[in-house]
């Protein structure tokens, strides 16, 4: 908190007074890279979901996704491991990490849903398991071990997650 509020140039009960204790600003960051704006956006509201929703093309509407995926990322991901170490020394921060994992995994399911509402998952594919398969894969840890760790692009990343999801999903 010291070193946000130098970085911001008023004093650290000026945080505290504007943001809150370190698990509402940890909450708050998370959020914002997320939505990618100031204010959270229902996932429902988000233009690449739009997208998705309108796109004909089962494979454009996994590149679509995995496009969006690769910029929440970029915004996400060297917050997840502030999040994870906080975690274990806060509660309430482990508790918003947990219902933000809650909340992509209840979001995969209404994704998985519409793939299979219009035909583009495998047959022998239940929706549930492509939820769990789109979850586990489009998670900012995947993204880290990749992009942070093995040096991929995110652009490299982006263009593997969408062929995997058409691999793994498609009909």
């Amino acid at each position: 908190m010291a070193g946000i509020a130098a970085a911001a140039g008023v004093a650290t009960d000026t945080v505290y007074a504007t943001v809150g204790r370190k698990p509402a600003l940890m909450r708050l960051l998370l959020e914002r890279a997320i939505s990618g704006g100031d204010d959270p956006v229902p996932a429902g509201d988000r233009d690449y979901v739009r997208a998705i929703q309108a796109e004909q093309d089962p494979a454009r509407k996994l590149a679509i996704y995995a496009a969006a995926v690769r910029t929440i990322h970029g915004r996400l991901a060297p917050l997840v491991r502030s999040v994870q170490g906080a975690a274990s020394v806060h509660p309430e921060v482990a508790r918003a990490w947990k219902e933000i994992s809650e909340r992509r995994a209840r979001n995969m399911r209404l994704f998985a849903a519409h793939l299979a509402g219009v035909g583009a998952l495998r047959a022998s594919l239940d929706p549930d398991e492509a939820a769990d398969v789109v979850w586990a894969t489009n998670s900012p840890e995947l993204y880290l071990l990749l992009v942070g760790e093995r040096g991929w692009t995110p652009e490299r990343y982006e263009a593997w997650l969408a062929q995997a999801w058409e691999r793994l999903l498609l009909a």
